[in-house]
């Protein structure tokens, strides 16, 4: 009987006492603290893009405020339509949590790519930089057409995964010696 050896998934291809091995560190660290943010002022309002009146505990909706606002793309009435509702309000914040902390710890990294840069996505469509003008014929005040800020998360979310950069001064190693992990690579 043969038995199926799994060879150990190699995680280190940064040296972790290099200099762009910790300024990646940096990037991640500080990339998974913009979605942690993100998800403690819209569940307690900190008083900056959420007065604690309008917090997810206190009755608020995270995506009614934005999205209900979305005035230019071609896809503002979608976004319209989903504004408040309690799925997207449970997606979104799952999504900033789940997303902002795997990244700051430095695990699950491809997966929080890929949710985070999907979120990113979707919130790029929703302010459609494209547009110069919103529906009511306003000027949108887009800077950039194409690469804004949510472009900018995605990068950068993207790189920290495809450089293992949660093996130095985060959890990465460990969590790629994982049981789970080694069986579904997918997991990095």
């Amino acid at each position: 009987m043969s038995t199926r050896h799994t060879p150990r998934y190699e995680t280190a291809t940064v040296a972790p006492a290099t200099a762009p091995a910790k300024a990646l560190a940096v990037l991640r660290i500080a990339t998974g603290l913009v979605f942690l943010w993100a998800f403690l002022d819209k569940l307690v309002g900190l008083g900056y893009a959420t007065p604690a009146e309008r917090a997810w505990i206190n009755g608020g909706s995270p995506t009614k405020g934005f999205l209900s606002g979305v005035e230019v793309g071609p896809f503002d009435t979608a976004f319209q339509a989903i504004a408040g509702a309690w799925w997207a309000d449970w997606l979104f914040m799952l999504g900033l949590a789940g997303v902002g902390i795997a990244v700051t710890l430095g695990i699950g990294l491809r997966i929080s790519a890929i949710a985070g840069s999907a979120m990113m996505l979707l919130m790029w469509l929703a302010e459609f930089p494209l547009d110069r003008f919103t529906a009511a014929g306003e000027p949108t005040m887009s800077t950039n057409p194409i690469i804004d800020y949510h472009i900018i998360y995605a990068l950068a979310l993207i790189a920290v995964a495809l450089t293992y950069a949660g093996n130095t001064w985060g959890l990465g190693r460990r969590w790629a010696d994982l049981p789970i992990v080694q069986r579904q690579h997918w997991l990095i």
